[in-house]
Order: structure tokens, then C-alpha cells, then sequence
């Protein structure tokens, strides 16, 4: 676990550096509240504060106040070391979102305990978080916490004038794998399926759960026309995927379909119109014959608007074929 301290004076902040490495932590120091609020706004900034109270540009209290604030993933937790011991300085500090107090000079042993009290509870919160974020079957993003991400996203591509690119997926027949094998072979296939998608991602990109076996990634920083080339990737990888169940001697050989949308530098789109082209696109590629890649704008030999059920294809369940690679949808 990485640590922040937020101590001004040279001779604290190496004996808080020295400690803390014997300990097993990793460590960044800083001199002030400013250095150290600039250090918290990165990503994989640290989880656990070690501050004094009294310090030049932002002291302690106000950094602690500004962490509190702000919209962040995960829980930073605050432990002020301060000469400041009367007890209107201690409920001050709780007052102001402090979750620990300790009074300089301080035992070094105690100062270890009380880290580590700490790194408990960021572990729970972290693990609480998880569990709220993610769809357990596949780990992934669940819908909503996509969705939030991905308006986030969105809103910093549109402010940056970046490109951002959507894939939405479908697993082709997917009903027939349930029907032919069980609900348990099912599952498998969607793990296999979201563990190849994983492997084949960026560092920043991130993947969600749409809906049963739907799945969606979001690319940012990328344009409609690598988009097309990572989602051909992908359906390629899924094309040769041999999934073995305990339910069948066979392996099961799955496709899928993609759909992609793009929103470009100096567009203004929204959410529900990134996702619907997305949606739209995955469904002309479905209505083409399935794995394959759709990106939305691309030209058609049947018409979108002449499908049924407002605008969607009737799903073909098609047939089952059994090869020498087991069965495929």
C-alpha cells in the first residue's frame, strides 16, 4: 500500500520515510497540503494520509477538508500527526473528516498499529466497492457502474476534444447453449468470453456487463477506425475460442456480433446517442448474418428501418453444427 506524508519539517518527514519503508510500504513524501492535493488528484493516488496539522500554502485540516470533498473512487484515510493536543484541536480535527489522531511526540510502535488499523479498513472499503461495481459472475463492470464511467468519460472527451469509441457485443445464439448444455455451461462460456475481452484491452479501457450476454467496451482516445480494427481483433479471438464444459465431451465454439460508435473530436454527443448508434450498429450486424463488425454510419444492402419489433431483428435461433472442434452457435 502506498503512503502520503504531508510533513513540512525535513527531520520528521525522512524519520516518518525511513520507518514506513521498513514497515513494507510504499512511500510519497511532500512538504505541504498544495504538493500533496496535487498528488491525490492522479490516479492510483494513495489511500492513507500521514499530515501534520501546522504547514505553509495548505495545512492539514484544510487538505483534509478538500479530500472529503471531492468525488474520488476508494477511501482515503487521514491520520494527523500534530503538536496540537488539546482536545478543541482533537474534535476539530474528527469534526473535519480526521479518522485518526495522533499527538507529537508519538511512539513509533503505536504510529504502526494505527496504519495498519487503517489499511484494514481501506481493504473492506475497497472490497465493499467491488462488490457494489462489478458483476459477479464475469468481475467485470456491472451496468450502472459502466455507465457512470462512461459518462465521465464521455464528458472529458467532449472537453478535451479527444475521440472516445464504443463496441457493443452480443453473444450470437447464446440461448441455445443454455437450452443444449445447462445454465452452468452458460456461465462458462460468458466467463471465457469476458476473460478473452480482458486480455485483449488496454490499461484504460474498460469493459461492462450490458444485459445478459451483451458486453460493452469503451475505447478512449480512439477513433471509429481502430475501433473497427480492436473489435475485429475480438471477434476473431472469440471466433477461435474452444470452451470446454463438464457437460459436453465437446468443446463449445461460440461468435459474436459488434456494433461500434464513435463520438469524434469537436462532436457534441450525448450518452443515450452514443449508445443508441452503438446498439443500432450491433443490430445491422446481427441482420447481416452475425460475427461480424458494424460501425455505425456504415452502409447497408437491406434497410435498418424496414426490420420488425420497432427497429430490431427477430432473432434466428439457426441451427446447431457439430465439428471436429465441438459444437458451434
Amino acid at each position: 500500500m502506498n503512503v502520503l506524508i504531508v510533513e513540512d519539517d525535513p527531520v520528521n518527514r525522512g524519520l516518518l520515510r525511513l520507518y514506513l519503508t521498513q514497515w513494507g510500504f510504499d512511500v510519497t513524501d511532500t512538504v505541504d497540503g498544495e504538493e500533496a492535493w496535487d498528488i491525490l488528484q492522479k490516479p492510483e493516488a494513495p489511500s492513507l494520509v500521514l499530515s501534520d496539522w501546522m504547514m505553509p500554502a495548505m495545512n492539514g485540516l484544510e487538505l483534509c477538508r478538500k479530500v472529503r470533498a471531492a468525488e474520488r473512487p476508494g477511501y482515503v484515510y487521514f491520520i494527523m500527526l500534530t503538536a496540537k493536543g488539546k482536545r478543541e484541536d482533537l474534535l476539530e480535527g474528527l469534526e473535519n473528516g480526521v479518522d485518526d489522531y495522533l499527538v507529537k511526540p508519538f511512539d513509533w510502535t503505536e504510529l504502526r498499529y494505527r496504519i495498519k488499523i487503517g489499511e484494514r479498513i481501506i481493504r473492506i472499503e475497497n472490497k465493499i466497492l467491488e462488490l457494489a461495481t462489478t458483476d459477479p459472475l464475469t468481475g467485470v463492470l456491472n451496468r450502472r457502474a459502466f455507465m457512470e464511467q462512461l459518462e465521465k468519460e464521455l464528458n472529458r472527451s467532449l472537453r478535451q476534444q479527444s475521440p472516445l469509441s464504443l463496441i457493443l457485443m452480443d453473444i450470437d445464439h447464446f440461448k441455445k447453449v443454455n437450452d443444449t448444455f445447462g445454465h452452468q455451461a452458460g456461465d462458462t462460456v460468458l466467463q471465457r468470453f469476458t476473460e478473452q475481452l480482458s486480455d485483449s484491452v488496454r490499461p484504460y479501457d474498460f469493459i461492462g456487463r450490458y444485459g445478459g450476454e451483451e458486453f460493452v467496451v469503451c475505447l478512449p482516445g480512439t477513433d471509429g477506425l481502430r475501433a473497427k480494427s480492436i473489435a475485429e481483433r475480438f471477434r476473431e479471438k472469440v471466433e477461435n475460442l474452444n470452451i470446454a464444459v463438464s457437460s459436453s465431451p465437446q468443446c463449445i465454439r461460440i461468435t459474436a456480433s459488434f456494433g461500434i460508435a464513435s463520438a469524434s473530436s469537436g462532436s457534441n454527443d450525448s450518452l443515450n446517442s452514443l449508445i443508441r448508434r452503438a446498439d443500432e450498429a450491433m443490430y445491422s450486424a446481427k441482420e447481416e448474418g452475425r460475427n461480424r463488425v458494424f460501425v455505425a454510419g456504415d452502409k447497408r444492402d437491406s434497410g435498418f428501418e424496414d426490420l420488425k419489433d420497432g427497429g430490431r431483428p427477430t432473432l434466428d435461433e439457426g441451427a446447431l453444427r457439430v465439428g471436429t472442434a465441438g459444437a458451434k452457435f
